[in-house]
């Protein structure tokens, strides 16, 4: 596998046409998007996880405050 540095890949990027840069941003953005829907995706059921297993604090804004000042 070949590897390469940022700048490489740089110029790599500005040797292509303009179609294939805008298919290239556009192919990235929707990586990223799917990479975070992901993580989101996790968090939610490590949270539904955690509430399950009661390890979820509950409780007015002053009730929070002061368990954090614990």
């Amino acid at each position: 596998m070949n590897t390469y540095s940022f700048d490489q890949v740089l110029e790599l990027v500005e040797e292509m046409s303009n179609d294939e840069q805008i298919t290239l941003i556009n192919l990235i953005e929707k990586r990223l998007k799917d990479k975070r829907r992901d993580e989101i995706a996790l968090n939610i059921l490590r949270a539904n996880q955690e509430y399950a297993q009661g390890q979820v604090f509950r409780g007015t804004v002053d009730e929070v405050m002061a368990e954090l000042k614990r």
